[in-house]
């Protein structure tokens, strides 16, 4: 397994910048996205013809001439490979201080784009698709930290697809490396919807299981094609988590108590036992609402790591992952209808859908939405 080389995430970081390649040596062809940390862009290297993705980071540190997220993602992506994670290429500047961009390989799908596609036409993945997509997630996640690294934004819309179905974890404006297990850092991390309760309630002690309650939300989102906890606030969020699994207490969360935000604020007692009401049955195995419920463990130090998930007998029952490689051709198998014989697998999942969803208009045909991640942002996936 490749390693990630330690280093201070606080500590400035001086970039060689002299030898970089300009950026006029880049063609831009479009604009894909923007968010808080950056702009992205789809271009191609003039030398080579190769089409890839330019960052060009937006906030710029007086002293270094970066911050503190783009020296994170700027070194981390240097670094890093593996097949799941997304590459950096290498840094092109400009002729301006602030024109420094990361040059990375693109990917053309995003998985919030495509759920929310999927949604629109009434397409739920099968069995085999949600494997397919955890085991590459938790191999990314299982790199991650074995690497002492945490992502500390993982949530749909970083994590991309290319077009042979290998899943790409993207945007490490977030992440940072970590030399014990557990200790002081900023609570406000990650995404809110994918944001663990220990964060939620101030916790500035915790670790890389913030990461598995996101990989749990994502699993549920997988099944569901819509959020779990879709909270409006960081109050509110934690009330839709008490309300579907219940509230906490000493009892299933040692030290629950002491939690910063736990004795400012009366929450109602909410039994447990909700969860799978909340899901798509269709999709959900005694074995899958297990590994969900490992994965969504309130006390951190019991929640599923990576190498735990990625062992759990969920993976070993029928059906079986599909393969990668094959991964968009049965997707669209599952989609074009009776001649692959499939309609009947989703019949259930229409008449689920029939309940979440109201939908009066026409469905569009399936396509795949091309996107790339720039930073968490305010949109409608509840970041702050």
């Amino acid at each position: 397994m490749n390693s990630v080389k330690s280093f201070n995430m606080l500590e400035e970081v001086n970039l060689d910048l002299q030898n970089c390649r300009s950026i006029e040596e880049f063609q831009f062809l479009d604009r894909v996205n923007e968010g808080t940390f950056g702009v992205v862009y789809r271009g191609s290297d003039k030398k080579t013809g190769d089409i890839v993705a330019l960052k060009h980071f937006k906030k710029i540190n007086e002293t270094t001439g970066f911050s503190i997220a783009a020296q994170r993602e700027l070194d981390l992506l240097m670094e890093m490979e593996h097949i799941n994670i997304v590459t950096g290429h290498e840094i092109a500047v400009g002729s301006r201080s602030d024109e420094v961009f990361l040059v990375m390989e693109y990917v053309p799908n995003e998985m919030n784009s495509l759920m929310h596609t999927m949604r629109n036409n009434r397409v739920a993945f099968g069995p085999e698709h949600v494997k397919c997509l955890m085991l590459q997630l938790l191999t990314a996640v299982q790199y991650l930290h074995h690497s002492s690294v945490f992502h500390r934004d993982l949530k749909p819309s970083n994590i991309l697809l290319t077009e042979d179905g290998i899943l790409k974890v993207a945007d490490f404006g977030m992440a940072r490396d970590f030399d014990i297990p557990y200790q002081q850092y900023t609570p406000v991390v990650v995404t809110r919807w994918y944001r663990a309760p220990e964060l939620l309630l101030r916790s500035k002690t915790y670790g890389t299981p913030i990461d598995m309650w996101s990989v749990g939300c994502i699993f549920a989102e997988l099944m569901n094609l819509q959020p779990l906890f879709p909270g409006t606030s960081e109050i509110n969020q934690l009330k839709i988590i008490f309300e579907v699994l219940g509230t906490p207490s000493d009892t299933v969360w040692p030290g629950y108590s002491k939690l910063p935000l736990v004795n400012d604020i009366i929450f109602d007692e909410f039994p447990s036992g909700g969860l799978r009401k909340k899901m798509n049955q269709d999709l959900l195995t005694d074995n899958g609402f297990s590994l969900l419920l490992e994965l969504l463990t309130y006390d951190p130090t019991m929640r599923a790591t990576s190498t735990e998930a990625l062992l759990h007998p969920y993976f070993d029952e029928q059906p079986l992952a599909v393969e990668p490689a094959m991964f968009m051709t049965s997707l669209w198998s599952e989609y074009s209808g009776s001649d692959s014989g499939n309609d009947q697998q989703y019949s259930g999942s229409d008449m689920w859908y029939d309940e979440q969803y109201s939908r009066t208009d026409t469905a569009d045909d399936l396509t795949f939405a091309s996107s790339y991640s720039v930073g968490t942002s305010d949109n409608d996936d509840g970041a702050t």
